[in-house]
């Protein structure tokens, strides 16, 4: 490849011939300014942000993209600075023409000759490759920065930015999304519907109320199928949940009852085990004084001793027995008292969390209700099209910013600003003049 050696030098006349334009300099000279990006619009004004591609026909190493400074000016290395804001493409080329003309740079071939070339006026090409972007905001569905591009219209820029959407509502399909609501919502009056049964199964046994308000429900918007439905699982649960509890404490009261009466037997028993033992005792006792006065034997003396010991076991076992049922009378009434107590306790929580769901369910019933019935809005709107959108284009040109009334077909320049307004529902006569 070769290199470019550039020369400052100004267009004073040559000691030396310079060569001719080539007929392929020519050619793509024609090329060049054929394959050029077309200007914004005739009257299109440079501003910061442009971007200027500058080349030369016959030194194609010299081709900068170069974009338009915060100062306004373009900086290229034959130049310098160059002001161009406020200025036409045209009349930019036109001076980048008028300096580049006057300036001859050294171009080193491949064999490594130097070959001055004079830059000639036709040479050169300014065109603007990149114009700064516009803006969409608004009601669509995409609002932001989007790169202009030559005759763009506001029906274009508004395609880029997803196309029109009422309030700016992220909503994929409204129809679609309508019906979504619509299942929800029904979803939900169900749900409050069970969550009401269940509040008042949980009273009912908790002996606060005994028949279901069942007008409270007929006013939902509910089929009357799903109502007595939902109100007969409860009424069955209810049922199961009290013949649960009824057998508990039945079963508690038969075991107190039984225990009761093995108490009476065993009191009974241990009265005759304290007589029978006393009575032994007493045997014994005259045994002993027989025995001593040599009247009866020691062998008899000796039964009235097992005799005696073996009152006194039994005594004891009937005391051990009478303690135990006592104690497991205790614990069946203790059980008895804490049976209510624990449900009634279970009860009460269960009643405050079911309360607790209810209102997130209205909460969530009075969310979705709104959302319904903005979905249904927008639904009709675009189902018929809707009113047709405000549009202001915001413009800055030499007297400062610009606000423009305009329409889908109006043409957009480099750097607008471009507000989109939806009125769902809104007609002609309605709109503001």
């Amino acid at each position: 490849m070769s290199t470019v050696r550039l020369s400052m030098e100004t267009g004073s006349p040559r000691p030396r011939k310079i060569a001719r334009l080539s007929c392929f300099g020519l050619l793509l000279s024609a090329a060049a300014m054929l394959c050029a990006a077309s200007p914004a619009k005739a009257d299109y004004r440079l501003h910061v942000g442009d971007v200027i591609e500058i080349s030369v026909a016959r030194a194609p190493e010299l081709k900068q993209r170069v974009p338009v400074q915060l100062d306004g000016s373009i900086s290229f290395p034959m130049m310098g600075n160059l002001p161009v804001a406020g200025l036409t493409p045209a009349e930019a080329q036109s001076r980048i023409q008028a300096i580049l003309a006057t300036k001859v740079f050294r171009q080193r071939l491949s064999d490594g000759r130097d070959n001055e070339i004079m830059i000639d006026h036709d040479e050169v090409t300014a065109t603007v490759v990149e114009y700064r972007p516009i803006y969409v905001n608004g009601d669509v569905s995409k609002p932001g920065e989007y790169a202009y591009r030559p005759l763009m219209t506001v029906r274009q820029a508004v395609a880029l930015s997803g196309g029109y959407e009422l309030m700016r509502y992220r909503m994929q399909n409204p129809v679609l999304e309508a019906a979504d609501l619509r299942a929800e919502y029904e979803s939900l009056w169900a749900e409050f519907a069970k969550e009401q049964a269940l509040v008042w199964r949980l009273k009912t046994e908790l002996g606060e109320d005994k028949h279901l308000n069942q007008s409270s429900l007929k006013d939902l918007p509910l089929k009357q199928s799903t109502i007595s439905e939902i109100v007969h699982v409860e009424a069955e649960q209810l049922k199961a949940r009290q013949a649960d509890y009824d057998s508990q404490k039945a079963f508690l009261q038969r075991a107190i009852v039984l225990g009761d009466k093995q108490v009476d037997v065993l009191t009974e028993q241990q009265k005759q085990d304290d007589e029978g033992a006393q009575a032994d005792i007493d045997e014994l006792q005259r045994a002993l004084e027989f025995y001593g006065k040599g009247a009866l034997p020691s062998p008899r003396v000796a039964d009235s001793r097992r005799a005696v010991l073996m009152s006194s076991t039994r005594k004891l076992q009937t005391s051990a027995q009478l303690m135990q049922i006592k104690q497991q009378q205790s614990d069946f009434t203790r059980q008895l008292g804490k049976l209510d107590d624990q449900r009634k306790m279970d009860l009460l929580k269960d009643l405050q969390d079911a309360n607790v769901k209810l209102a997130e369910v209205r909460a969530k019933l009075q969310s979705t209700s709104e959302k319904l019935q903005y979905a249904t809005l927008v639904r009709s709107q675009f189902v018929r099209g809707g009113g047709q959108p405000e549009i202001v284009v915001i413009r800055m040109d030499e007297k400062g910013q610009t606000r423009i009334r305009a329409n889908e077909e109006s043409e957009l320049q480099p750097g607008d600003v471009v507000e989109v307004t939806l009125r769902p529902g809104q007609t002609d006569d309605q709109r503001e003049p």
